[in-house]
């Protein structure tokens, strides 16, 4: 029985009626009438109006169109009454008008016969108890509706139930999770195979929602849920099998031991699929994708399984002969110019694909042997296919691979290097593709010892009659040069640069752009070796640039000014002559004709400009003022953000490019990510003109201060802009203090309102990774500013955001300890864990970095502030966590440094540490500790004299460990060889056996590698010799070498490494001894760098 007058009824099916007219004009006055009239005046009689239409109207159309405009509707936005809050608009109906309606909903959904109209009555009622959910608020009559329904003799019903619960899985509230379990076994086990789909999503979108504590309880469910499968495909049921595959996927990325006692059965039954051509490529990519997800989440299991890798590396390698079986002379590929043609869902691309992850995930010593055992002989084969597919098995795993595949490259490079002469063209253009991901993935080797391979091979590939080979040889070029050296490349300029020269007469647009970004490569390696080029080439390109050219010819015309820019870099502005200044006049007039916002050459000229400015210095001043006002527009824009309300407007979306769509409370936003990447790109481009020109950019300061980096370090919609945002504010800052001075009262005001801005993002940046950038912007513009800039209230602000970045830091700590707790034995850490951790580290790092920065400036007016944080450094000085321990430990260093005997205050929470520190196994820590008693007698006044001596015999016991001259010790040593002569010498001294101390001092020598601490010990020694002190003149021998080896290390330099000479000769002279007798102690080499200093 209808709840409304039939008035009603009429109106709101008139409506109907237009919204689904085909006449634009009718279907727009509808959309007018619908937000004005009902949306904004009546909402809860429209809703309602809309359920009771899906109840009584007789034909489907109608009530499965009333059901979708419902969903839409429910989920439009609008203030609360008597509110500045905005919600979806169902849940701010009134709460009568709210409960009448959901249980019309219900009875529509359980009163519906037809499947397609049920499924958008379920869609609607999902979306109703998302709104619910979100609020944290209960339908009750729901859940017990959708039990109800799951128990149903009606398979539709029983389907309709699962699938909400897909939809909306915190709607099973934690005190029912337990009474889902015979729902769901019962489901898996439905007598109808939809019912069967239905259950399995459900329960993929469930499990997926849990906490992982409560994940395990759920595990016994997993054979009933896998014997939904075979059916499936006994059945040849793709689209089914598919859907199942898609909810395994999801269930395998969050909890893949769950599957770890059937995973064998699981594996055998997936390639079973994946063979089976029959079923169609979607489904058995999907297979792949599930067996590659595993290895994603899971390699340990997969290497465990005994024949998982063999036998994913034969399907994989299956999969990619799958390649032009109807083009088999490959006409048809060649002659095509869309070289970007979409191939993502091909199944050579799939298997190519899984293969780079195999070899990422598994690693060489897994993926190898059986991907070798096949190679060799699909290279030998008589099928250009499988040759092609060998070729690119080589280009996915080199980089997984590396280690083990770099000890034989002679022997991959034999597989590889005849390809390039192969006949048929796409094995050729697979061996480009191969030769071209070695040079990048094997750089070092590549370039050392085969480069002559390299390029004498491929160099005759540009000659090949295929554009599309020419082209890829000419890319595969990129990769190779872009990591060359000077060295490298100049015997083999002039064969490289004529073929690439040739290919720019190509009547393909495309290898003509190829060409140049190939050229534009060599250019940027080769450096100033390209100059005797420059007169060939720069012509050729000046001539493109003042071409009038057609709109199809702008990306080639954006090639060459790249090209050109890029060429003028690598000579510089001497060899460049007058053509600097035409270079920037033609790009000034190529900006000027730009009107299109589609236009590639708009981009392009930004990244020019900013080569010109580094090429032409203070030369490029007077081209700012037309530079600068489409940069400034650029770096000014903001985020286009578009809440998408139905499928029509998010398919419309997805058509453009440049936006991603993202998923939030039922809705879609859609977010254009191409203007967020240009803001990117500008404000990077600000920080070049900001750090070449310094004062002369000073004028542009203040605008972009206040309308760029300043609000880009809030800029939530982009990481990448809050980063180059952080990054520009100190370049600005120095910039205008080049300009005005750091003290004017204009730095000043600057000063004031970027410090504020800075402190308040360093609270409120959610991603840690950002975080550290923000940290660093910090700590650089106090540099820029430099002595006393910062206030109390700004050190006060500083903590405060320390401490929340620290307790936040602990939470998380905690979180990974108390998941790895739920790791099973043999399991991996995650990529996400380990990436996690790395970001930490990294913030840990750049706030050290901060703390160091403020006592270096603000000294011991720091202290009171600092102060706060001191129960942080006691729990991270006891740490297990050897990252902890060193962060504390440095900043205590900070302490002992920048705040002289003041530092005694804080003895208590610094001795223990440094003693501890200094016996640390880890050698960052024991060099930290090491270094802060080195301060501590240096600078922290007489009250640390008495530790300082007593921390003698610790010092020598961290130098004579066994392994203290290894790589990653010996920087620890020598901090603690540099402490003990600051010890030594300190005017506080109180250690009373100097004389006996001093051979042992002596034999902690040399320093080596610590710049910072071969000073140190060096003007020590150089003291001692001036003093004829006997302990040194008893070792002469000694101290002369260690003088030496530090000489020849350049590790003392300047006035340090002079008297360190002057000493060594004293020495020698109270020893009569020659200078070169004690040289020839030593090897040939050393003694050639040597000699210089002691003629």
């Amino acid at each position: 029985m209808s709840v409304l007058p039939p008035e009603i009824h009429s109106a709101l099916g008139s409506l109907l009626q237009g919204l689904q007219s085909p006449d634009n004009n009718v279907r727009a006055h509808a959309e007018e009438q619908l937000n004005n009239e009902w949306i904004v005046a009546r909402a809860d009689v429209l809703l309602m109006g809309l359920v009771e239409h899906i109840q009584g109207a007789p034909e489907a159309g109608p009530r499965s169109f009333a059901a979708v405009l419902f969903r839409r509707i429910a989920t439009k936005t609008r203030k609360v009454p008597g509110s500045e809050e905005s919600k979806d608009l169902f849940i701010t109906l009134q709460p009568p008008h709210k409960e009448a309606i959901r249980q019309r909903l219900l009875e529509c959904l359980q009163n519906e016969g037809l499947p397609h109209v049920r499924h958008k009555i379920g869609d609607a009622v999902a979306e109703i108890a998302r709104q619910y959910s979100d609020e944290e608020q209960s339908w009750g009559e729901l859940l017990h509706a959708l039990f109800v329904a799951s128990q149903s003799q009606d398979p539709g019903q029983r389907e309709s139930a699962f699938r909400i619960f897909a939809t909306t899985p915190a709607i099973i509230e934690k005190q029912h999770e337990d009474s889902v379990v015979p729902a769901f076994t019962k489901g898996f086990k439905d007598s109808d195979i939809l019912v069967r789909i239905a259950a399995l999503e459900a329960f993929s979108s469930f499990f997926s929602s849990l906490q992982k504590k409560s994940q395990k309880k759920y595990y016994p469910l997993v054979p009933e849920l896998l014997e939904v499968l075979p059916p499936l495909k006994n059945a040849g049921d793709a689209e089914g099998l598919t859907k199942a595959f898609i909810a395994l996927i999801e269930l395998a990325e969050e909890a893949p031991v769950m599957f770890k006692p059937w995973f064998s059965t699981l594996v055998q039954f997936s390639i079973t699929v994946i063979q089976d051509k029959e079923l169609g490529d979607t489904v058995r990519q999907n297979a792949l994708e599930l067996m590659g997800t595993f290895a994603d989440y899971s390699p340990a299991m997969c290497k465990r399984d005994s024949s998982f890798t063999v036998d994913m590396v034969i399907q994989c390698l299956s999969l990619m002969t799958d390649v032009g079986f109807e083009d088999d002379d490959a006409s048809d590929w060649n002659n095509t110019d869309d070289l970007e043609a979409e191939e993502s869902d091909m199944n050579h691309v799939a298997g190519e694909q899984c293969m780079d992850r195999l070899a990422n995930k598994l690693g060489g010593a897994a993926i190898l042997p059986p991907t070798f055992k096949f190679l060799p002989e699909m290279m030998n084969s008589n099928s250009w296919r499988d040759r092609h597919a060998a070729l690119m098995a080589i280009s996915a795993i080199s980089e997984g691979c590396r280690e083990l595949m770099e000890t034989e490259l002679d022997k991959v490079l034999g597989l590889v290097v005849p390809a390039l002469r192969y006949p048929h063209p796409r094995v050729r253009w697979a061996g480009c593709n191969a030769l071209g991901q070695m040079s990048t993935d094997f750089a070092g080797t590549m370039q050392k010892n085969y480069h002559q391979v390299v390029l004498s091979n491929i160099i005759p590939v540009l000659d090949s009659p295929e554009p599309r080979i020419q082209s890829h040889a000419a890319a595969a070029l990129v990769n190779f040069c872009e990591e060359a050296e000077k060295a490298t490349l100049e015997p083999y300029l002039d064969q490289l640069l004529g073929h690439l020269m040739r290919l720019l007469q190509s009547p393909k647009r495309y290898v003509q752009e190829q060409a140049l970004s190939t050229i534009a490569t060599i250019a940027d390696s080769a450096e100033t070796a390209f100059g005797n080029y420059y007169d060939t080439l720069m012509p050729l390109l000046f001539n493109v640039l003042r071409e009038e050219q057609s709109k199809e010819y702008r990306l080639l015309r954006s090639k060459a000014m790249e090209c050109a820019t890029l060429i003028a870099l690598a000579v510089g502005k001497q060899r460049m002559g007058h053509n600097a200044i035409e270079l920037v006049q033609i790009l000034g007039s190529i900006q000027e004709k730009i009107t299109d916002a589609d236009d590639p050459q708009s981009s392009y000229l930004l990244h020019c400009w900013g080569r010109m400015c580094r090429v032409m210095g203070p030369d490029f001043v007077p081209y700012l003022a037309g530079v600068m006002p489409p940069l400034l527009e650029l770096a000014s824009a903001k985020a286009d953000i578009q809440l998408l309300d139905d499928e029509e407007q998010i398919q419309n979306v997805q058509q453009e490019e440049g936006w991603d769509l993202v998923p939030l409370k039922g809705k879609v936003i859609g977010i254009k990510t191409s203007t967020l990447e240009d803001k990117h790109m500008a404000i990077e481009l600000i920080v070049i003109y900001a750090q070449q020109l310094e004062a002369a950019f000073a004028p542009y300061v203040l605008e972009i201060m206040e309308k760029v980096s300043l609000p880009g370090l809030a800029f939530f919609f982009h990481d990448p802009v809050r980063i180059a945002s952080a990054k520009s504010v100190p370049m600005l800052l120095n910039a205008y203090k080049s300009a005005n001075g750091d003290r004017s009262p204009a730095m000043v005001r600057l000063w004031e309102s970027t410090i504020e801005k800075v402190l308040e993002v360093l609270t409120a940046e959610p991603a840690i990774d950002t975080l550290a950038e923000m940290y660093q912007c910090f700590y650089e513009s106090v540099e820029v500013l430099g002595k006393n800039c910062l206030t109390p209230a700004h050190m006060n602000a500083f903590v405060a955001s320390a401490q929340s970045a620290l307790e936040d830091y602990q939470t998380r700590v905690k979180k990974r300890a108390e998941d790895q707790q739920e790791i099973e034995d043999g399991e991996d850490e995650s990529d996400e864990t380990a990436f996690a951790i790395e970001d930490d580290q990294t913030l840990l790092s750049d706030m050290n970095k901060a703390f160091h920065t403020i006592f270096k400036n603000q000294e011991t007016s720091f202290l009171p502030a600092w102060s706060k944080l001191l129960p942080f450094y006691d729990s991270f000085v006891a740490s297990n966590d050897s990252t902890q321990r060193q962060w504390a430990i440095c900043i205590l260093d900070d302490v002992l440094e920048f705040c002289g005997d003041q530092s005694w205050s804080y003895q208590h929470h610094i001795q223990r540490p440094l003693v501890d520190g200094m016996r640390d196994p880890i050698p960052a820590n024991r060099q930290a500790a090491c270094y802060g008693v080195g301060m501590a007698a240096q600078k922290g006044g007489a009250a640390w004299a008495t530790f300082c001596s007593e921390s003698l015999q610790v010092l020598f016991a961290a130098c004579s460990l066994p392994n203290a001259r290894e790589d990653d010790h010996v920087f620890a040593t020598e901090n603690a060889c540099a402490s003990i002569a600051k010890i030594l010498q300190s005017p506080h001294s109180r250690v009373s056996n100097v004389q006996e101390v001093i051979p042992h001092w002596i034999n902690t020598l040399p320093v080596v590698n610590d710049e910072e601490a071969a000073p140190f010990a060096y003007m020590y020694l150089a003291k001692l010799i001036d003093e004829n002190n006997p302990a040194v003149l008893a070792a002469a021998d000694k101290a002369f070498v260690a003088i030496a080896l530090a000489l020849e290390a350049e590790t003392l330099q300047g006035q340090s490494a002079q008297r360190a000479v002057a000493a060594a000769k004293r020495v020698m002279q109270a020893r009569g001894v020659g200078a070169n007798q004690l040289l020839s102690t030593l090897s040939p080499e050393t003694q050639q760098t040597l000699r210089p200093f002691f003629a």
